[in-house]
């Protein structure tokens, strides 16, 4: 007996130690099995507790009246189906007459406390169907992407949300984006994921780095096009509308709008077009905004207003075209000149890494969704690379980019840099190497280089 106690200790001890050093071995080994024992012995009390019941129907308390049996229970929300994933529980619920999407929501922080889980969210998939996401642990303190994702052409990997699922950029749905952070909240390692999942992918880069391309100008192997200052961003923005145009001409030659060709094949944008026609799509990274709009002479106010310019004629008409605007900044207001806001209504995604103060997460959020507001406030300073990701439709998640490296991206760009397209348009802004030796030479400009 004493020693069955001894192995008893010395595994609970053990149990506990990974639970405390690595929770998703833990969750993974033991707590998976735990956790889907008390939602299924705790569910029908739980959802009692938490007023998401319903009274039974009328014709059951008739038929317990009429048969003198006891009266019929409160009726929960059926499972239609509970599974276990690596790092919580999916339930999804069949709600009952009366009950609303709503009511989950509003009692998840009581489920989490019931479940003893570390996080619950719900969503609905359709009329009558809630999904309740449960989280077992702290995903984003130790951030593990999956072995396997699901990427797509323009549909990036970037981020590991709460609830455990993947955070993906999609070019295809959300055109354009806004990215906001303080100094060393984690936006050059948002940025790096960026430009690591689309390396691999048939795609041109475009960056703009006014910090003399310290951030990007390491990556420049895969990147079409490169500016790192103000002069030569607003000539390659110009470029790029050029592009734009062009772009058009090409569709509107293959929109194929005769009689006898069906409505399925008309063109409207590059996609529609065949493969061997389609022109390739441009993501444009602007690394530091605001440095675009700064201005202290009227000679550098000309060049604002017409970089600003471009930039809102990129963000209003380039998606057909597959252009596509990726845009950071530490602050994106008003106070930035004419023309800021209306660039940034047309940013339909946007993500709040830590700010200084609240009117800079209302710069990203104010007009969309309070909530993520609040939420982008809160973010503690020690949590770098912690983001709230939100989009025009109101809704949010909090998310954070797994530790990248530049030299983990430099070498990604490398391994990928014969996928890196000729443009013409943009020719000469290239980067290119004016040695051999390319991993011990500085980069520079095809522009500067050939002065």
């Amino acid at each position: 007996m004493t020693g069955f106690t001894v192995v008893l200790v010395l595994v609970v001890a053990a149990v506990g130690l990974l639970r405390w050093r690595r929770p998703a071995w833990y969750w993974l080994t033991f707590g998976v099995t735990l956790a889907v024992v008390r939602v299924l012995v705790r569910y029908g009390s739980v959802m009692d507790a938490c007023g998401l019941t319903v009274p039974p129907a009328r014709w059951r308390l008739a038929l317990a009246r009429a048969t003198n049996r006891p009266v019929p229970e409160p009726r929960s929300p059926r499972i239609l189906r509970l599974r276990p994933t690596r790092t919580g529980l999916v339930l999804r619920l069949k709600l009952r007459p009366g009950q609303d999407a709503f009511d989950i929501a509003a009692a998840s922080d009581r489920l989490r406390h019931s479940f003893s889980m570390y996080g619950v969210t719900s969503r609905e998939l359709r009329s009558g169907v809630v999904e309740v996401r449960m989280t077992g642990y702290d995903v984003l303190k130790r951030v593990q992407m999956p072995a396997e994702t699901d990427p797509r052409p323009m549909r990036v990997p970037v981020a590991l949300r709460q609830d455990g699922s993947v955070h993906y950029r999609d070019y295809r749905a959300i055109p354009h984006a806004l990215t906001l952070g303080a100094t060393e909240s984690g936006k050059s390692v948002y940025q790096r994921n960026l430009v690591a999942g689309l390396a691999p992918m048939d795609v041109a880069l475009v960056g703009i780095d006014c910090k003399q391309g310290v951030e990007l100008f390491p990556l420049a192997r895969r990147f079409s096009a490169l500016a790192d200052d103000p002069d030569s961003a607003a000539e390659v923005l110009d470029a790029l509308v050029a592009r734009m145009e062009r772009v058009y001409q090409l569709i509107r030659s293959q929109q194929r709008i005769t009689s006898d060709v069906p409505d399925a094949e008309i063109a409207a944008d590059i996609w529609d077009l065949p493969d061997d026609l389609r022109p390739v799509p441009v993501v444009v990274l602007v690394d530091e905004v605001a440095e675009l709009a700064l201005y202290a002479s009227k000679e550098e106010e000309k060049r604002r207003d017409r970089i600003v310019t471009a930039l809102v004629r990129l963000a209003q008409l380039g998606r057909a075209a597959g252009i596509y605007l990726e845009i950071c900044g530490q602050r994106f207001g008003s106070e930035l000149g004419k023309g800021i806001t209306m660039l940034r209504a047309q940013l339909t995604g946007r993500t709040a890494h830590r700010v200084n103060d609240e009117s800079s997460a209302n710069m990203a959020f104010g007009d969309i969704s309070p909530d993520a507001v609040l939420a982008a406030i809160q973010i503690p300073a020690e949590m770098r690379g912690l983001a709230i990701a939100g989009d025009s439709s109101g809704g949010w998640h909090r998310i954070r980019a797994p530790r990248t490296s530049l030299r983990q991206a430099v070498n990604i760009c490398n391994r990928h840099a014969d996928r890196t397209p000729d443009l013409p348009e943009l020719a000469p802004f290239r980067p290119v190497l004016p040695g051999s030796d390319a991993e011990s030479v500085p980069l520079v400009k095809a522009s500067s280089a050939t002065a």
